[in-house]
């Protein structure tokens, strides 16, 4: 409709307007009627006064919704341009991820070939949380379908609270035959759930080498700082394990090559839809050891179920040839993470299985240490090799009797004839005479009292008292009645097994004490390329040639007429030797020494330290048996069958 103006006729007197309805003065209407018309007592506005009014408050608003709008069309400049790079990377990364394709871990053979340390395919039932509705159904559904533990419920529920949510978590190992025919038939159950092929760890001949080769296990959280402290973690996306004794701890960053990765596009929900490119894993190096399996298994066998340590070394190389610590244990028990059983198994055995003796066992040397003291002897010039001593059987100082194992003595003795028969007395009064550090500073070139350098982690250094020693852990001075029992290998002594073969095979290298090695060389899967690693000298003892040949030619009269003569009669080979016994408990003072009447545990411990042939050593060892007695009587033998193994047998090399 249109109005005109003005809408009445020209010419004629506009229409009186017509009265509105009457309204009660005090109502809501008339109140709002007397405003509208500008009427009431308190409201008498100027003319126009309402136009301007309507007009102030349209301006108003109209700047501010040109501010509003302004910020709208800078905050759409800001993103469309300033920061248009950054934001279309975010939503790129938003758009792909990469999921973590674990690298093979490297193979570990010994000496001649032998596969220790293999990787073996098996299935792996696994779930991709971003892919599942519900976890806790799924896992319900699961349980229903096959046999799920407890125990791999738990696991799982840890590594979900862990990890993102397209990481493939894996809930059960090594699935049977049946397993995996079940779970495919209920796959259009189980969104999210896959069944996929993996490399499991697996150690061939179990335990003979638990504590060489060791074995791997779930990465700990611990463990997971570490990667991350060592900006490593990126490597090990994706891995589940990682070594955690032995050489596979050692030896983690060869064997565990490089992560490969699949680019794949991800919907807004974080569901796979297509794959884009993968990136390759890198296979794990391969391992090669110095180790001989025949001469391992020969030593587990000589052993038998007794406790105790042998390392064999060959001496011109540092090359460890055997490395056995009883009892041991099977460590494919730790792979898919130990059962609680058997871990309660292991902890509560009183022989210990899982310590490592021949690397962290340390021990009292007894009359092993005598060689070196002697040689310490005479290069200081505390003795001569035509000196002679009497040996009544004891040693007296202070009115304390230290008393040989022959309670006879052994009469008028020089150095030579303190090796071949033992004396106790003559070290006692030698100890006496030169002290602890004057002994420790010609023992610690042959590797006493210092870890060796070998490559297995956890190495125990041991203890080579002197003085200062002392007074550091005490904190207190050392005593004249303390340094006679340190001439036996007594007292504070406390070795490795392995210190002291690396010693026996320095005295066969002409006093050259070579670093041990377990690893000659590594190999890459992939090219072939190899690395070996060349012999390295830990230390050049210096000690005088027409010394060290005297030291050597007692040895020999050790085991050809000698504490170990039974065990090396008519070898077809030289050997040069010397027993040892340590105590395990005092006796008083004129107390006799009675196995017997000692428990087990309580018994001395029995050594022997050996190298052959003398001309041309090609083999040296050190041995203890933990409570066996006499050094000539246990240990010996267990000495004389893997040295004929390895010189004599063709194939026990």
């Amino acid at each position: 409709m249109r109005l005109r103006w003005p809408w009445w006729k020209p010419g004629t007197t506009p229409p009186a307007a017509t009265p509105p309805a009457a309204t009660p003065p005090g109502s809501l209407l008339g109140r709002l009627g007397a405003v509208a018309a500008g009427s009431g007592p308190r409201h008498s506005p100027a003319p126009g006064g309402t136009q301007q009014v309507f007009e102030q408050r349209s301006l108003v608003a109209m700047v501010a919704v040109m501010a509003l709008f302004g910020a709208l069309m800078g905050r759409f400049v800001w993103l469309q341009f300033v920061q248009h790079e950054s934001l279309r990377d975010k939503a790129e990364d938003n758009r792909i991820a990469l999921v973590p394709v674990p690298a093979a871990r490297g193979v570990i053979f010994g000496r001649e070939g032998e596969v220790l340390a293999d990787n073996l395919p098996a299935y792996n039932l696994e779930i991709v949380p971003a892919q599942t509705p519900s976890i806790d159904e799924t896992l319900d559904t699961i349980e229903t379908i096959i046999e799920i533990a407890p125990k791999d419920r738990r696991r799982f529920k840890q590594l979900l609270r862990e990890s993102r949510s397209l990481d493939s978590l894996p809930l059960k190992g090594r699935l049977s035959d049946e397993e995996v025919a079940r779970v495919s038939a209920n796959r259009y159950r189980l969104p999210g759930v896959e069944i996929k092929a993996r490399l499991y760890r697996t150690y061939p001949y179990g335990a003979p080498l638990a504590h060489v080769v060791g074995y791997i296990g779930r990465i700990s959280q611990a463990e997971k700082r570490l990667l991350e402290d060592r900006d490593d973690s990126v490597n090990f996306a994706g891995s589940t394990h990682v070594g955690k004794t032995g050489l596979e701890r050692s030896y983690q960053h060869l064997l565990h090559g490089q992560t490969g990765f699949d680019r794949v596009e991800v919907t807004a929900g974080g569901r796979i839809s297509r794959a884009l490119e993968r990136i390759a894993p890198t296979a794990g190096m391969n391992l090669h050891l110095t180790l001989s399996m025949p001469l391992q298994q020969a030593a587990i066998e000589a052993f038998g179920e007794r406790r105790g340590a042998l390392v064999a070394i060959e001496p011109a190389t540092g090359d460890v040839l055997a490395f056995v610590s009883r009892p041991d244990f099977d460590p494919n028990l730790f792979v898919d993470g130990i059962d609680p059983r058997s871990w309660q198994a292991l902890m509560g055995d009183p022989d210990l299985p899982l310590l490592n003796r021949a690397l962290r066992g340390t021990y009292p040397p007894g009359s092993t240490y005598k060689p070196f003291v002697a040689l310490a002897a005479l290069q200081s010039g505390k003795r001569n090799p035509h000196q002679h001593y009497r040996d009544p059987g004891y040693f007296e100082l202070g009115g304390h009797r230290f008393r040989d194992s022959r309670p006879e003595g052994h009469g008028s003795v020089d150095l030579k004839k303190s090796i071949v028969v033992s004396s106790d007395t003559y070290y006692y009064q030698l100890a006496h005479e030169m002290g602890p550090d004057l002994i420790a500073e010609h023992v610690r070139i042959w590797g006493f009292g210092e870890p060796t350098g070998i490559d297995l982690e956890g190495e125990s250094g041991g203890v080579l008292p002197t003085t200062r020693w002392k007074l550091e852990r005490t904190h207190q001075r050392w005593l004249p009645g303390e340094s006679p029992s340190i001439g036996i290998g007594q007292g504070y002594n406390a070795f490795t097994i392995l210190q002291l073969a690396v010693a026996t095979a320095g005295l066969a290298n002409q006093g050259k004490v070579m670093k041990p090695r377990l690893v000659r060389r590594v190999v890459d899967p992939s090219s072939r390329q190899e690395q070996s690693f060349a012999p390295d000298i830990l230390h050049d003892s210096g000690v005088q040639a027409q010394h060290l040949a005297l030291v050597i030619n007692a040895m020999q009269e050790v085991n050809q007429f000698g504490t170990a003569q039974g065990s090396f009669a008519r070898a077809p080979y030289t050997s040069a030797g010397k027993t040892g016994t340590a105590q395990v408990i005092g006796i008083r003072q004129n107390e006799r020494y009675d196995a017997r009447r000692i428990a087990e545990r309580h018994r001395d411990h029995s050594l022997y330290m050996v190298f052959a042939p003398v001309e041309s050593p090609r083999i040296a060892l050190a041995v203890i048996v933990e409570n066996g007695g006499f050094g000539a009587q246990v240990a010996a033998p267990i000495a004389r069958k893997v040295i004929d193994r390895y010189l004599l047998d063709p194939q026990g090399r």
